[in-house]
């Protein structure tokens, strides 16, 4: 069975995004922090809201990031960790945060395509990342690493 809430991870080298999302209800909460603090910060989320179910995505940072996971237990179970694409998703992260954050004043003016987001969008990533997972046919969103 799908889970409901999942934790969703955007790894990377020195930072990562982070996201709780409910199926239904959306965002839960998002934050960014520092990859030394990642499995610490994933116990607490984990413990706090009850999660099992970890999505991750599977570019090029996940490989130590789930291996790190995988030696984790919370509540004396280990998580589900499920790889997701993450294929272009930087790009529809900043498309999201300009969403949120319109520019203002002369800024404005100039598309947000060509335009950076002022701060890392790594969690808007993560975010994604649950979108995709709950997007996925029931079977492929079974399949843990």
């Amino acid at each position: 069975m799908q889970e409901q809430v999942v934790l969703s991870i955007d790894p990377g080298r020195e930072k990562c995004g982070i996201a709780v999302v409910h199926k239904d209800q959306g965002i839960k909460y998002k934050t960014i922090i520092d990859t030394a603090v990642l499995s610490e910060t994933v116990i607490a989320i984990a413990t706090t809201h009850d999660i099992s179910t970890v999505v991750i995505g599977d570019g090029t940072t996940s490989g130590m990031a789930q291996a790190c996971l995988r030696q984790l237990n919370v509540n004396g179970q280990k998580l589900n960790i499920i790889p997701v694409n993450e294929y272009r998703s930087t790009d529809e992260a900043r498309r999201r945060y300009w969403a949120d954050h319109p520019p203002g004043g002369l800024k404005r003016l100039i598309p947000t395509s060509m335009q950076v987001p002022p701060v890392p969008v790594d969690d808007y990533v993560a975010v994604i990342l649950a979108e995709r997972y709950f997007a996925l046919p029931l079977s492929m969103s079974l399949r843990t690493e």
